[in-house]
């Protein structure tokens, strides 16, 4: 297939498609970024997504990126094969991507556009192009900060899904989503901390009626899980905990206010995506950068504190995938050209 920049690209008609990659080490909140994006540049041109899950072998794991010398030797077994012919777009994310995300402007001749995900801590000039959540504060000439993380929620995807749960949008009205997370580097939910987020929801739902429509994460910990099963569940109308088909777009598509624990970028951006009243809902620990997104979602107008009621406002949903996916295509056809 003739990569973009190279004498036999023929630019973005349906007979060539552009081949784009979505690297990663495979952890769903990891992977959802760079396929989020490519899936947004495939909605907007004929393109063929591929998802590329790798790790490296130790030692290679203990060194920096920048210091890992012919990184394919150091793929591990497990890893999805990475080999010529090189994509048009490469979308990296994670640290594990990092080394091969370099090394591919190298083995593709400078033909494969590089596009790396989050910070990735070193010089953004190893790569095309970076885009970091803006509360990163990265800069440089090549950098695009995003209003939180790349995800695969959009309206469209979030309907689609929804029709596999059956019919939860007929569930009694108000209907309120509760995104609940974890434990991340900074935040936790302690058992006490998940004891007053149960009081908290069910005391809303005694206040406004409506049904509650409750997901967990898999960074739940346990002690606050037992919490939430003993005291959340039995109040809510659907209460998932990782057994069976994942309800979380339709739970998306059937709440008309969705509220989010304060300690995940993706829960929230993907919430703000629907274009529904959004509050954060304070965890235990330190929210350090974090403080900065929601600060960022409340000045949008996306998203507000959760102060124990509901409030109805609307706003413009949240799709930053789509708007970088628009500069990226300028970009490619410019190197197409």
């Amino acid at each position: 297939m003739p990569l973009i920049g190279a004498p036999a690209a023929v630019g973005f008609s349906r007979a060539d498609p552009i081949a784009i990659w979505a690297v990663s080490d495979g952890r769903a909140g990891v992977a959802a970024q760079a396929l989020g994006l490519a899936e947004a540049v495939a909605r907007r041109t004929n393109a063929a997504v591929t998802s590329k899950r790798v790790a490296l072998r130790t030692p290679w794991c203990w060194l920096p990126p920048g210091f890992i010398p012919g990184p394919l030797q150091a793929l591990s077994l497990d890893s999805d094969p990475l080999e010529p012919p090189w994509p048009h777009l490469w979308i990296g994310c994670g640290r594990h991507s990092l080394p091969f995300s370099m090394g591919v402007r190298e083995w593709s001749h400078g033909r494969t556009m590089v596009v790396q995900l989050q910070d990735p801590r070193i010089n953004p000039r190893e790569f095309d192009l970076v885009a970091p959540p803006s509360h990163d504060d990265l800069e440089g000439p090549n950098v695009w900060p995003t209003l939180g993380a790349m995800h695969r929620a959009t309206p469209e995807r979030i309907a689609e899904e929804a029709a596999r749960f059956g019919p939860l949008a007929a569930r009694p009205s108000p209907r309120i989503a509760a995104l609940i997370g974890g434990k991340s580097k900074r935040q936790t939910i302690s058992a006490r901390r998940a004891d007053l987020i149960s009081r908290a929801l069910i005391g809303l739902q005694e206040d406004e009626g409506g049904s509650l429509l409750v997901t967990l994460s898999r960074r739940t910990p346990d002690p606050a899980r037992s919490v939430f099963h003993r005291s959340l569940k039995p109040k809510s109308a659907l209460f998932f905990d990782g057994e069976g088909a994942n309800p979380y777009f339709a739970i998306l598509n059937a709440a008309e206010f969705i509220i989010v624990t304060a300690d995940s970028v993706n829960m929230a951006a993907e919430a703000a995506a629907t274009g529904k009243p959004v509050f954060i809902l304070p965890v235990d620990g330190d929210p350090g950068k974090l403080a900065g997104f929601h600060q960022a979602l409340y000045e949008r107008g996306c998203a507000r504190p959760f102060l124990g009621a509901l409030e109805r406002w609307t706003y413009e949903p949240l799709l930053e995938a789509d708007r970088i996916a628009r500069r990226l295509i300028e970009v490619l056809a410019a190197r197409a050209a």
